[in-house]
C-alpha cells in the first residue's frame, strides 16, 4: 500500500510517500480500507517533533479516518468486514491506504454521512463534547465564547454549544472565517485581531462576561480572555495554536471565582475506553437531529498530503481539511 512516512523530524515536504506492507490487526483491532483521512493541526506538530506524543520512526501521520472494515482481530465481535466506519487510528497511521484502529475507537457511520464528513468527526467533536459537557458543565442559557471559530475544533464547539442551548459568541481573524463561524451557528462573531473584542464580549453580555470560554489558541487570546470572563466562569485550555502558552495571575482567578480548566481528552479517553462509546452515542443523536455536522471545506488527494499540511500551517483551511482516496 501507499503511505506517508516520517523518518526524522521535518517539515511536511520532508515526508516520504512510500510503498509499505499492509498492516495486520491485533486481536482487538480492525483494519480499514480508507476512503478519507482527516487532517489536524497536531499532525503538523507531530511531523515537526513538537507534539506531546512522539511516535517511533518511521511513522505515518493522521489520526482519524473513514472507510470499510476489511479485516478484524480474533477477539473483535462488534464489527465485521464490510462495515462502513469512522475511526481514531492506532499510533497515528491515517495518511495511508489502509489503517489499523482499536475496535472500541471505530464507529459505524450514521445514516446520510459521507466519507469526508465521517473522517472529520471523531477527534474534534469528541474533544468539544468532553470540553463543554464534562469539563465545563455548560448549561442552557449560558454564554459560550469560542476562539478560532473557523477551525475544526472551533466549528465543533460552536455547533455543540448551540445544541446544548448556549448563546455562542465566536472569534475569527478575517471576514471569510467570521462568515463561516456564523454559518455554524454563532450568534455573534468578533475579530480577535482587534483589541476591542474584549469590550465587545462585555457589551454583548451586559458587562457580565462569558460563562465558558473555549480557547484552542493560547498566547494573547488566553491572556485577554481573563478580562472578559464572568464571575464563576470556566476558561477551557484546549491548545496553543498561537505557539505561546498563556499565563494568568492567580489573583484574577481568586477575585472572579473563575476556574481554569484543562481539556486533555486523549489522556482521559485512554483511561476510560467506555467514555468514547458514550460520547459517540451522544454525537450520533445530535447528528441525527440535524444539530451537528462536520463542515469539510478542503479536500486533497492522498498524494497531496504535504500541500494540505502546509495550508493548515498557513491558516488557509476553514473548518476541516480531508485527504480522499479512491
Amino acid at each position: 500500500m501507499k503511505a506517508w512516512q516520517v523518518n526524522d523530524w521535518c517539515e511536511p515536504e520532508g515526508m516520504q510517500f512510500n510503498d509499505v506492507d499492509v498492516p495486520e490487526p491485533g486481536p482487538t483491532q480492525i483494519r480499514i480500507r480508507n476512503h478519507a483521512a482527516s487532517l489536524n493541526f497536531f499532525d503538523l506538530l507531530a511531523v515537526q517533533g513538537k507534539y506531546q506524543v512522539r511516535p517511533a520512526f518511521p511513522f505515518t501521520p493522521g489520526a482519524e479516518v473513514s472507510g470499510v472494515v476489511d479485516a478484524v482481530g480474533a477477539e473483535v465481535n462488534t464489527l465485521e468486514p464490510g462495515d462502513r466506519v469512522m475511526a481514531m487510528t492506532h499510533n497515528f497511521g491515517g495518511f495511508a491506504e489502509y489503517s489499523i484502529a482499536d475496535a472500541y475507537r471505530a464507529f459505524e457511520l450514521p445514516d446520510g454521512m459521507n466519507w469526508p464528513e465521517a473522517a472529520a468527526m471523531p477527534i474534534v467533536y469528541h474533544t468539544s463534547w468532553f470540553a463543554l459537557n464534562k469539563r465545563a458543565n455548560l448549561q442552557q442559557g449560558e454564554t459560550l465564547l469560542v476562539h478560532a471559530g473557523a477551525s475544526g475544533v472551533g466549528m465543533s464547539a460552536i455547533q455543540i454549544g448551540r445544541a446544548m442551548g448556549a448563546r455562542v459568541i465566536a472569534t475569527a481573524g478575517d471576514e471569510e472565517k467570521r462568515d463561516f463561524a456564523s454559518a455554524q451557528g454563532a450568534d455573534h462573531v468578533l475579530d480577535y485581531t482587534e483589541a476591542s473584542w474584549v469590550d465587545r464580549v462585555k457589551e454583548l453580555t451586559e458587562r457580565r462576561g462569558a460563562d465558558v470560554i473555549y480557547d484552542p489558541v493560547g498566547g494573547d487570546v488566553f491572556d485577554l480572555s481573563t478580562k472578559c470572563i464572568a464571575a464563576e466562569g470556566r476558561l477551557l485550555v484546549i491548545g496553543f495554536a498561537s505557539g505561546r502558552i498563556g499565563t494568568i495571575q492567580a489573583n484574577r482567578v481568586l477575585l472572579k471565582n473563575m476556574s481554569v480548566v484543562g481539556v486533555h481528552w486523549g489522556d482521559y479517553a485512554n483511561r476510560r475506553p467506555w467514555y468514547i462509546r458514550e460520547t459517540q452515542n451522544a454525537l450520533d443523536a445530535l447528528y441525527a437531529a440535524g444539530k451537528i455536522c462536520p463542515a469539510v471545506t478542503c479536500t486533497y488527494k492522498l498524494s497531496e498530503a504535504p500541500k494540505a499540511m502546509r495550508d493548515i500551517a498557513g491558516r488557509r483551511v476553514i473548518g476541516k481539511a480531508v485527504l480522499t482516496l479512491e
